[in-house]
């Protein structure tokens, strides 16, 4: 999240409000509980631009009957997140670090998530390389994105009244063009968003030893459905992409 950061310090409030904490149904009906399932079992987990650490706290609680302990650390390039999510507690301890520099000797974790983060580095390959350097051989890497198809400038549902019968579509901006823009996100909320395509992420973690493994595009949460009543007649349209890669073995030095 290199890109404009004191953009996500002014509105760290406005995240910690509305996406947090069960305000939001994507969160909490699809995401935390997909998180929890890639990652159940693993012990030494890293949550890369953990955010207020509602993934973390969700992955310490999964982990805490486990006999053998769960260690979840959370890290984010925001003060005003990291200094929330100490104070929220549930477990993990957090630092303020940049996924592209993070302070963790190499094979340190044995699992790493990255929960709607990417699409907002710069440093995208800086960042993967990272990952793949902390992960222990073997080590699991949940990414999730907001779908590139739907966060492609200029894409959207079209209600095309100019034909008879009117058409509804899903309108796809330029998918292969890489592209850098603030988006009003919220009313005066202006966030930095990176666009790429889907095989950009894919060949970086290829090029770092991370082996794709599934590949989630899940229906849009009913939750998020009730709430956005517009959204409904898209729900074809996967809003959440997840890559689940494995690190590799390293070759011996």
């Amino acid at each position: 999240m290199d890109s404009e950061p004191a953009a996500w310090e002014v509105h760290a409030g406005w995240w910690q409000d509305g996406f947090t904490d069960g305000a939001d149904p994507e969160y909490e009906e699809q995401i935390l509980p997909l998180a929890e399932d890639l990652l159940v079992g693993h012990r030494r987990i890293l949550d890369v631009g953990c955010g207020e650490g509602q993934v973390a706290r969700r992955l310490a609680a999964a982990g805490a009957g486990d006999d053998a302990g769960c260690q979840v650390v959370g890290v984010d390039p925001t003060g005003a997140q990291v200094v929330e999510a100490t104070r929220r507690g549930g477990g993990p301890s957090y630092l303020r670090a940049a996924a592209d520099g993070l302070p963790f000797a190499d094979g340190s974790f044995d699992a790493v998530v990255a929960c709607l983060v990417f699409e907002h580095i710069e440093a995208v390959d800086e960042a993967v390389a990272e990952v793949a350097r902390v992960l222990a051989d073997g080590g699991r890497f949940a990414l999730f994105l907001n779908h590139p198809l739907i966060q492609t400038p200029d894409s959207g549902w079209v209600d095309d009244h100019l034909v008879d019968p009117p058409e509804q579509y899903w309108r796809l901006g330029p998918y292969l063009s890489e592209s850098i823009e603030s988006a009003e996100v919220d009313r005066g909320v202006f966030l930095p968003f990176v666009h790429r395509p889907v095989s950009r992420y894919v060949n970086a973690l290829a090029d770092n030893g991370l082996v794709l493994r599934r590949m989630h595009e899940p229906r849009p949460a009913e939750g998020f459905l009730a709430r956005a009543a517009f959204y409904r007649d898209a729900a074809t349209i996967p809003r959440l992409l997840v890559l689940l890669a494995e690190r590799e073995p390293r070759e011996p030095s």
